[in-house]
C-alpha cells in the first residue's frame, strides 16, 4: 500500500442525526442507540477492494493492507474515543469464493459520537492540506430527499424452493459428516432511481436500536450479531443461534420465551455456535469466560438464544486478524464450519455475496468492531432503478421441520421488508 494518509481528529459538538451529513446515494455509516462514525459527503482517498483468487483469505489480505496503511499514517488525535483517528468501513463477503469484492473503504470525514462527546476526523493523502481551525466549518447536513417504497418478492430460491432445500439439508445431516446447515434464501425487487438510502438506514437504526446499523458500499442492514470487538486489549463477542418469533401480546410473548429457552433443538444449535466461536477464538486470547447458559435477547420482533464472550488478547492481532479466525461462525455456516460451507455451495442457488459476511470498522490501532451482516440487503444502482437483494437465513439440525425454517426466515425478512415499504 503506497498511500501515506495525514489525519486529523478534533473535537465537535456532537449531532442530533449523524445520517444527516451522510451521502443519501451510498451511505456509509456505523451507529447504534444514535451513536456511531460516518462517512460525510462520498470522498475516499484509499479503497481497498479484493477479489475472488486474490489469495487464501481475504481477510488477511485486508489486515496486511491496514497494518501498512496504519503503519505509514501521521495521526494527530487527541480525542481517543473508539472510532477516533484513522478509521477505515468494511464489508466482506460470506464465501471466499464470491463473486463479490470484500471492500475497506477509508472516508476524507468522518463525524463521531459517542458517550455524549463527538469528533470530527478529517483524512487526506499526503501533501494535501487540512484545516488547522474549526475543523467542522464546512460541512452542513444535507436535507432528507422524498419519502419512498420500494417492494421485494421471491428471488432466485422460492418459499417451496427452500423448504425443498432444507429436506436436501436434513438428508446430508442423516448421513452425519455434519451437524449443522445454516440456510439462506433471497427476496429480490426495486427501488426509484435516485431515492434517498439514509431513510432506510434511519428507519432501521430507530426501530432497532440495540443492532448495529451499518451502511457499507451499497450493503444497508441491522444486525443483532457481534462477531467481534476488539479494544485496547479486550476482545468482545456474541453468539445467537435459536430463534423464535414474538408474540403479539405479553400472554404469547411468554410462551414464546419460555419455548424457545426450554427447546432441546434452539439450545443444540446455540451450543454448536457457542463452541465454533471458543475454539476459533482460543488461540488469540487468554482468560477466556463466557456465560454457562444462554440469555433470551428480545428484539422488536423476535426473541434469540444469546451468550457473550469476553477474553484478553494474547497476541498483536487487529480486529481484522480475528475477523479471520472467526468468520465464517458456526450461527451462519454450520458445523462442522467447512463441511457446511460446502453444503451451503451446493444447495443454496445463488451467491451470498456479503450477506452474513463480516461487517463494521476498524482503527489504527487495530481496535475495532465488527458485526455479522444479518437482516440486510444488498443495493445496486443503475440508469433507471436500484436493484435490491435482501437475505435470512436459518439453523437447520437434525430436529428441524421445512415448514417452521421457512416461517423463521419471514420472521427475518420483516425489520428489511418492513423499512422498505
Amino acid at each position: 500500500m503506497s498511500n501515506r494518509l495525514i489525519v486529523q481528529t478534533r473535537e465537535f459538538d456532537p449531532v442530533d442525526d449523524l445520517l444527516a451529513y451522510a451521502d443519501p446515494d451510498a451511505p456509509l455509516a456505523w451507529l447504534r442507540r444514535g451513536e456511531g462514525v460516518v462517512a460525510v459527503g462520498g470522498a475516499a482517498p484509499v479503497s481497498i477492494r479484493v477479489s475472488a483468487g486474490q489469495g487464501p483469505l481475504r481477510s488477511a489480505i485486508l489486515a496486511d493492507a491496514w497494518r501498512d496503511l496504519a503503519a505509514n499514517a501521521e495521526i494527530d488525535d487527541p480525542v481517543g474515543l473508539p472510532g477516533t483517528g484513522l478509521v477505515g468501513f468494511g464489508a466482506l463477503t460470506f464465501d471466499e469464493g464470491s463473486e463479490a469484492d470484500s471492500i475497506l473503504i477509508v472516508p476524507s470525514v468522518i463525524l463521531g459520537k459517542r458517550e455524549g462527546r463527538g469528533w470530527i476526523t478529517r483524512i487526506a493523502e499526503a501533501g494535501e492540506d487540512l484545516p488547522q481551525d474549526q475543523p467542522g466549518a464546512t460541512i452542513e447536513p444535507r436535507a432528507y430527499g422524498a419519502h419512498w417504497a420500494g417492494t421485494v418478492g421471491p428471488g432466485a430460491q422460492s418459499p417451496d424452493g427452500y423448504q425443498s432445500s432444507v429436506r436436501t439439508a436434513l438428508e446430508r445431516i442423516g448421513t452425519g459428516g455434519v451437524s449443522k446447515i445454516v440456510l439462506a434464501r433471497d427476496l429480490a425487487g426495486t427501488i426509484p432511481a435516485g431515492s434517498d438510502l439514509r431513510r432506510l438506514v434511519r428507519a432501521l437504526s430507530s426501530g432497532y436500536p440495540d443492532t448495529w446499523t451499518f451502511a457499507v458500499d451499497g450493503l444497508i442492514g441491522a444486525s443483532p450479531e457481534t462477531l467481534v470487538t476488539v479494544q485496547n486489549g479486550t476482545v468482545t463477542a456474541r453468539v445467537l443461534a435459536g430463534t423464535i418469533g414474538r408474540g403479539a401480546d405479553a400472554d404469547e410473548d411468554a410462551a414464546a420465551s419460555a419455548h424457545l429457552a426450554s427447546s432441546t433443538k434452539d439450545i443444540d444449535e446455540h451450543e454448536y455456535a457457542v463452541q465454533s466461536l471458543l475454539q476459533s477464538l482460543r488461540p488469540h486470547v487468554r482468560a477466556m469466560a463466557s456465560s454457562e447458559q444462554p440469555f433470551l435477547l428480545k428484539l422488536p420482533n423476535l426473541f434469540h438464544l444469546a451468550t457473550d464472550v469476553e477474553a484478553g488478547l494474547s497476541d498483536d492481532g487487529s480486529a481484522l486478524d480475528l475477523v479471520g479466525a472467526l468468520h465464517p461462525t458456526a450461527a451462519v455456516a454450520g458445523t462442522p464450519t467447512d463441511v457446511a460451507v460446502a453444503a451451503i455451495r451446493e444447495i443454496e442457488p445463488f451467491d451470498r455475496g456479503r450477506y452474513a459476511g463480516p461487517v463494521g470498522w476498524i482503527d489504527g490501532d487495530g481496535n475495532g468492531e465488527w458485526a455479522i451482516a444479518l437482516r440486510c440487503a444488498q443495493f445496486t444502482a443503475s440508469e433507471d432503478a436500484i436493484g435490491v437483494t435482501a437475505y435470512a437465513g436459518a439453523g437447520i439440525v437434525a430436529a428441524s421441520d421445512p415448514e417452521t425454517e421457512l416461517l423463521e426466515t419471514r420472521v427475518k425478512f420483516r425489520p428489511l421488508v418492513d423499512a422498505l415499504a
